[in-house]
């Protein structure tokens, strides 16, 4: 009975690893294939020509893709710093805009139905 040196042994795993290292290129060509016959029928359709794609992938940056009418814009008001509304009885320090997420307090106030206690007196215009 032969011994398997390791240098036997090591000179079968590469011959394996050549084998498989084939197999997956074979698998990848084909799969390649199937990718680039898909591109090129989309490229067709789209009536891009060869500049385009070079532009593109030279530009390192996707086509720009055109989209539809920009949404509405935002209301005037939306971003802007709003005087406070609201402030806390128990801790003058805490104000609310009336905006957004009411805080605990605001919603403890409207529980017991006397929000309008924390109402902030509108100061006269000079």
């Amino acid at each position: 009975m032969a011994r398997t040196t390791v240098a036997n042994q090591l000179a079968a795993i590469r011959k394996q690893r050549e084998l498989l290292d084939k197999k997956e290129q074979a698998l990848k060509s084909k799969s390649h294939d199937k990718v680039l016959a898909q591109i090129v029928s989309m490229v067709k359709e789209a009536g891009l020509t060869v500049a385009d794609i070079t532009k593109a992938l030279s530009s390192g940056k996707p086509a720009k893709v055109v989209k539809g009418p920009k949404a509405a814009k935002k209301g005037a008001l939306a971003g802007k710093k709003v005087a406070a509304k609201y402030r806390n009885p128990s801790n003058p320090d805490q104000t609310w805009t009336g905006r957004g997420v009411s805080p605990t307090w605001v919603q403890a106030l409207k529980t017991a139905g006397t929000l309008d206690s924390a109402l902030i007196a509108p100061t006269a215009a000079v």
